[in-house]
């Protein structure tokens, strides 16, 4: 059974046993992101990455139509104009800030369009699943917005630069299948297997150790940006923390005694 914390048209969170979803949910506007659900995605990251029961967290839209189908546009001209754009773009980079820096393993379930802010958001994934109904776009050019430097990079590393360099400068849009050649997704599944698939590959990563997976995605996390932000005394902490784990010694043993771990995070 699921429980929620949510009303309809927010940023809300699901558990599902160790896994929890943030969900975004505008489903009149096919789960378009509007400027309040800026602001409550960072709320909703800190709250599933400080529950001790969630071993792994997951984006999605509400229901199977869509992931998200952009920022909300019939906002723009009050909520991003010249004298409101600045606090706009804030609000924007707090939310993915907040997602890239979760501390556990971070999916996402991509339905139907995953276009412009909702790509950006899938990219702050660390593995990424779509159904075979899944489109995506970065339309900044047909509607005149800047783009953020750090959504650019992402999709950079992601994809390469000359895949992402047609992606901005055509707009044009593309399936799930060339989605997945050139990397933006792990895995492309038929859309009625899509969520038991995504839960199957969740289970997996929830089975891992969670200091382990934590020092893996902290070390990703730096690799991922310049050197000169890289704390190698950190990393070297989060490797002791592994190896003078209650954790790490049941590993071991299971693996001795031929038998699934049970990691306890400590």
């Amino acid at each position: 059974m699921l429980a929620s914390t949510a009303v309809a048209g927010r940023v809300h969170t699901l558990r599902e046993g160790a896994l929890g979803w943030i969900v975004f949910d505008h489903r009149e506007r096919r789960n378009a992101i509007s400027a309040d659900m800026w602001r409550q995605i960072p709320a909703a990251a800190r709250e599933l990455d400080a529950d001790p029961g969630i071993r792994v967290v997951g984006l999605r839209g509400a229901g199977e139509e869509a992931f998200v189908s952009g920022a909300d546009i019939s906002e723009f001209e009050e909520r991003r104009n010249p004298e409101t754009g600045p606090e706009y773009e804030a609000s924007n980079g707090r939310a993915f800030q907040a997602l890239a820096g979760l501390d556990k393993p971070l999916l996402a379930l991509v339905h139907g369009p995953c276009v412009g802010g909702g790509l950006a958001l899938c990219l702050t994934a660390d593995l990424r699943y779509a159904a075979d109904d899944a489109r995506f776009a970065i339309p900044a050019a047909r509607l005149g917005v800047g783009y953020a430097p750090g959504g650019i990079e992402s999709l950079v590393r992601a994809v390469g630069r000359s895949a992402a360099s047609e992606i901005f400068l055509t707009g044009r849009r593309f399936d799930a299948r060339e989605a997945l050649r050139m990397g933006l997704v792990h895995a492309v599944y038929p859309k009625g297997e899509l969520e038991r698939r995504v839960r199957e590959r969740a289970e997996e990563v929830a089975a891992g150790a969670p200091l382990t997976l934590r020092a893996l995605k902290r070390a990703l996390r730096e690799l991922a940006g310049p050197e000169s932000a890289r704390d190698p005394e950190a990393r070297e902490a989060d490797l002791r923390a592994c190896f003078e784990s209650e954790d790490y010694r049941e590993g071991v043993r299971a693996f001795l005694e031929k038998r699934r771990p049970i990691f306890r995070g400590r």
